[in-house]
This record gives structure tokens, C-alpha cells and sequence, in this order.
């Protein structure tokens, strides 16, 4: 495949264990790559399971020329546009919101978070688990009781204490209706059937005329696995879970190596290497 890519538009990146480097920062060298990027016409569009608020703190000097693809794919802004969303209906947020209650009463050390489009909600406000909500969602708010929520519910997010896959098999019945994910060693994301990052970069694809052989995308973990289908250029980090490694086309370095920034630079550069 010859390098640069004839017409390079889009490059969607996970986050946590692809952008991030080990200490779970942006890298600084990410930011003139951010202008070089805008100069060409390229747009680029962190894709995590973060919320909006959360993404667009952390670019907040680069919002006129960003993407964000939110939720896992359930809310897709660009600027102040909306893209895409896939809210939840009420009753099944109620009905899995009791029954992780139920579960916790029954001695899972679980917090959940319900997310919005507003904002991100809790009920549960210790130190441990508010410290690890606090991490992915700045906008967030202890409530009462998260059945009185009023928002639009684009997603329920299960932090175990133990390990995501203590729980996981305990929701294995909501996968006939709803999208049921391990999104990290510690979360669960449930969402609409049919929602996630690869659908939601599809969006994005057809609202903006962008092809899937003008795209490339980078990614480590489960919650990744669709977007690798959604672009010509698909990476897994060098750290990436073996599903994702066998799904993308392509490797990158590591997150600790920074390999989303040297990959790009190549692919920019038309190093005929890129693509090991």
C-alpha cells in the first residue's frame, strides 16, 4: 500500500491505552500534530468511553477543530454540532439501575454511573469510587437517587471493584436488547443494541462525506473492536488485547512509546515503513 494515504480525512483514536501515555496524559507532543493535522484537512476525533465534558476539557484549547465520539459511540459532536446520539429508555435504565442495587446489596463492591448528555450522575459518593468517576467524567453530580434522574440516558458505566469480568456474566441476559461491554480491567458499559464506536464513526463518515479508505483509526481494548472495521488503516497498539490485534489490519507502537503520534507522523511524512 503506497504512503501517505492518497487522501487522508479522519483518524479516530481510543484514549486510555492508546493516546494516553502510562501516567494517563496527553502527550505533549500531540498538540503541534493537532495543528499540523488542521492544516491538511484532516480531521481527528478522540473515540472513548468518556463523556463529552471529559474529552472536551482535555483538548479545550483545540475545540474548533475536533470531533468527539463520546460514550462508546452513543454521542458523536463536532464543534456545537450534534452528529449522532442513541439515548436509553427510561424504564430499562430503571430496571438496570435496580438490579445493579440488587447485586451490590448482595456483596459486589460496584458503583454506577449514569451517563447523560448533560451530565454524568451517581448516587454512591465515597472517596475510592469517587475518585475513579472523577477520572473520566468532569461533569458529574452526586445525586439522591438515580432513578430521578432527568436527562437523556446515553449510558449506564458499572465500576468492580474486583474485576469487570466478576459482573459481566451477571448481565449476560441484556445482551439480546442492549450492547453490554467490558470497556476496561474495572468497567462495563451498557448501551443501546448497535451502539459503538465503529457505528458511531460510520456516522460520522456519511455526515461528513468521508470514506472509509480516508480514515485510520487506533485502538487497545474490547470496547475498540468495531471502529476497526470502519477505516482503511486500522491500528492496534503494540499493547492492544489479542481481539484487537487479530481485528486491525495494522500495529503501532505502544501507548508508552507514544505510537498513535508516531504512526500519524509517518503516515504524514510518507515513510514507507507506517505499516509494520
Amino acid at each position: 500500500m503506497p504512503y501517505p494515504s492518497p487522501d487522508l480525512r479522519l483518524i479516530a483514536v481510543d484514549m486510555d491505552g492508546t493516546l494516553l501515555d502510562g501516567d494517563g496524559r496527553i502527550p505533549d507532543a500531540l498538540w503541534p500534530l493537532l495543528d499540523r493535522l488542521h492544516a491538511r484537512g484532516i480531521r481527528f476525533a478522540p473515540a472513548s468511553g468518556r463523556q463529552l465534558a471529559t474529552l472536551q476539557h482535555a483538548f479545550a484549547d483545540h475545540l474548533d477543530h475536533m470531533v468527539f465520539i463520546a460514550e462508546n459511540g452513543a454521542y458523536v459532536v463536532e464543534g456545537e454540532s450534534e452528529i449522532s446520539s442513541d439515548a436509553m429508555d427510561t424504564p430499562f435504565t430503571a430496571s438496570l439501575v435496580a438490579r445493579l442495587r440488587a447485586l451490590a446489596a448482595a456483596g459486589r463492591n460496584l458503583g454506577v454511573v449514569v451517563c447523560g448528555k448533560r451530565s454524568a450522575y451517581i448516587e454512591r459518593a465515597d472517596a475510592p469510587f469517587l475518585a475513579e468517576a472523577q477520572k473520566y467524567y468532569a461533569r458529574l453530580q452526586v445525586v439522591g437517587d438515580l432513578l430521578e434522574v432527568d436527562d437523556q440516558i446515553l449510558k449506564v458505566a458499572i465500576f468492580d471493584f474486583a474485576a469487570a469480568a466478576t459482573t459481566a456474566p451477571a448481565l449476560d441476559d441484556l445482551r439480546a436488547t442492549h450492547q453490554v461491554v467490558v470497556s476496561g480491567h474495572h468497567w462495563i458499559d451498557v448501551m443501546n443494541l448497535g451502539v459503538n464506536k465503529g457505528v458511531a464513526l460510520r456516522r460520522l463518515q456519511a455526515a461528513t462525506g468521508i470514506t472509509h479508505e480516508q480514515s485510520a483509526v487506533f485502538g487497545d481494548y474490547l470496547n475498540d473492536l468495531e471502529m476497526m472495521d470502519a477505516a482503511a488503516l486500522s491500528f492496534a497498539m503494540a499493547n492492544a488485547h489479542p481481539d484487537i490485534a487479530a481485528r486491525a489490519r495494522f500495529r503501532a507502537p505502544s501507548n508508552l512509546d507514544h505510537g498513535v503520534i508516531t504512526t500519524i507522523e509517518k503516515l504524514l511524512d510518507g515513510v514507507p515503513d507506517a505499516v509494520a
